[in-house]
């Protein structure tokens, strides 16, 4: 065994430290404060256009964070991104914000491994989903999960980092799941801005709507029952 090798295990345990501590930390001191703040979305346009240019990196970042930290709820920062920047501006600076958190977590679950994993989601949980992500179809049934509602996509990402699958395909499969679902988000912070809660309503009402289908129909599309 040469000395690269040797360094290898020090190396991923120190990562492993790091990292760990990072998400307990900043789950526990600042996630609360951040899905509060999204949630008030005036307070949140006037601290993001505070910034100037700058505004677009700071909200580039919560979305980042949003994945990197599972337990912040995306759909507040994507109607919050909508609200500050319109739908297509809005759009775009999340989908850029989801690609890097999502190479971040998937790239830290890859090099790290299980013990990052095991904090965000139950061990029994990361075996079932695993099982379904060394299926044949596994790249369709990533798709289907990360295009429903309500399903728990970042701690799927973390766990994708555990198996074979290529970064690159995960990342455009999960990257164009997750579209449809954003720009709905978006488009109701939008609209809320521009007091149109006409469409907002029916955007809800149509959410709903898939929502209840994904429920009823679930165990007949994935082929572990109970994965969320």
């Amino acid at each position: 065994m040469n000395s690269t090798s040797k360094k290898l295990p020090w190396l991923n345990l120190v990562l492993a430290l790091g990292f760990i501590s990072f998400l307990i930390y900043f789950s526990f001191k600042y996630a609360p404060g951040i899905t509060e703040l999204t949630r008030n979305t005036e307070q949140f346009r006037d601290l993001i256009l505070s910034y100037g240019k700058k505004g677009a990196l700071i909200f580039i970042s919560f979305q980042i964070i949003q994945i990197i930290i599972p337990i912040i709820p995306g759909e507040v920062v994507q109607i919050a991104g909508g609200y500050v920047y319109g739908t297509l501006i809005g759009v775009i600076y999340i989908i850029i914000g989801t690609l890097a958190g999502t190479a971040l977590a998937f790239c830290a679950a890859r090099i790290i491994g299980y013990p990052i994993v095991k904090i965000l989601v139950k061990p029994v949980k990361i075996t079932k989903f695993k099982a379904v992500l060394a299926t044949r179809k596994s790249e369709s049934l990533i798709f289907i999960m990360m295009l429903m509602p309500g399903f728990p996509k970042d701690a799927l990402v973390y766990i994708a980092g555990l198996t074979p699958i290529k970064p690159i395909r995960f990342m455009i499969i999960s990257i164009l799941a997750r579209i449809p679902a954003q720009i709905g988000c978006v488009f109701i912070g939008s609209n809320i801005h521009q007091k149109d809660y006409t469409a907002v309503i029916i955007v809800v009402a149509i959410t709903v709507v898939f929502i209840a289908l994904a429920f009823i129909f679930r165990r007949f599309v994935l082929p572990v029952k109970r994965l969320y």
